[in-house]
């Protein structure tokens, strides 16, 4: 594994910097990205922006830990690496490359439903790791990605419900992007990417849901969810966890950043299932905020692939590193000696409580 200097990598931002540098045009451009006038892609960064923390002092923070736990399982820190998939466009080891690191790191890996390594060769690296899954129109093709997944031992899956379509993502148009057709995805049969965005369901419904309910006795994970009436059915139909979510800014430009209706999601969903918040975070007191609003972890994307692209394994191991760094130092200037101790007394919104 190379290594990766701290003078590269102060920061996820310089991740993003490096990999701007080693990537084709049209490649960065795909991932970095959002659809439409990219509203929503700003949005997400501002509302951490607009967020400040209130630390609480005279606190005895000398055991300080950011272990926690996800879904009952014992994690590191807060922090699950989001589903990205082609990852093999960027690198040559592609997910597989990401698990070890992950699990290295302690952390779950949610894996891409359009990943181009097998989830064989991903859960050899040890670590926990859940199945994102796109409902297909091919309904064997569903039942085989949940079938596939059981048998490599997922720990959960991620249904994404906010992709029924492809929006144009113009900044990917303008720079040429295509998907390369050299890549295939082994848990869809071997099937391209570029097949597959013309297979998802655009029917997804509750109906849906109930279905592929019914193909695992896996925990159920909703990601993409934005409302707190969606986040409130979500409970009712016995979800484990949701993602409050808008795909980093990715599909439905002009909505909100997931950080703004985190608290009323979580407020909406009263202790049913987990809450967890992704698009945007790129620091650990981005995770801090996100705790204090509700929020039992977050997922981290673009910062994982970006760091892959610059470094490979040991890029990825280095995000990881600094996320876990930043939010110990965090919850020790915060006056909490574990990411449960972090509450809505430690953030403020606009000019008052």
């Amino acid at each position: 594994m190379a290594e990766v200097r701290d003078a590269e990598f102060l920061n996820l931002h310089d991740v993003e910097a490096c990999a701007r540098d080693v990537l084709d045009p049209a490649t960065f451009a795909f991932l970095a990205g959002g659809a439409g006038d990219e509203v929503t892609l700003r949005r997400n960064r501002a509302a951490f922006e607009r967020c400040r923390l209130v630390p609480r002092v005279l606190v005895d923070v000398g055991a300080a830990t950011t272990a926690t736990t996800v879904l009952g399982r014992p994690a590191a820190m807060p922090v699950v690496v989001a589903p990205m998939g082609i990852q093999r466009a960027v690198h040559p080891e592609g997910e597989c490359a990401t698990a070890r690191a992950a699990a290295a790191g302690g952390t779950t890996l949610c894996l891409s439903n359009i990943s181009t390594c097998a989830p064989a060769d991903v859960a050899a690296a040890g670590g926990p790791w859940w199945q994102q899954l796109y409902s297909w129109r091919d309904h064997g093709l569903t039942r085989g990605v949940v079938e596939q997944a059981e048998a490599c031992g997922a720990e959960a899956i991620v249904l994404t419900v906010d992709s029924g379509v492809v929006p144009r993502r113009e900044r990917a148009l303008r720079a040429g992007f295509a998907f390369p057709d050299t890549l295939e995805v082994p848990v869809c049969g071997g099937r391209t990417p570029a097949d597959l965005h013309v297979q998802v369901d655009v029917t997804l419904s509750w109906s849906t849901f109930e279905r592929i309910a019914g193909l695992t006795r896996l925990p159920l994970v909703l990601k993409g969810i934005l409302s707190p009436a969606d986040a409130a059915l979500a409970c009712e139909h016995g979800v484990a966890g949701i993602v409050v979510s808008n795909h980093g800014g990715r599909q439905l430009d002009g909505t909100p950043a997931p950080l703004e209706v985190l608290a009323a999601v979580v407020e909406a969903v009263a202790g049913r299932a987990e809450v967890l918040l992704d698009s945007g975070v790129r620091r650990g007191t981005d995770v801090l905020a996100a705790l204090a609003l509700g929020a039992r972890a977050v997922m981290v994307g673009r910062p994982v692939i970006y760091a892959l692209a610059a470094a490979g394994e040991a890029g990825v191991a280095r995000v990881l590193e600094l996320l876990r760094a930043e939010i110990e130092q965090g919850l020790t200037l915060l006056g909490c000696t574990s990411p449960d101790d972090v509450g809505q007394e430690h953030v403020l919104i606009g000019a008052t409580w």
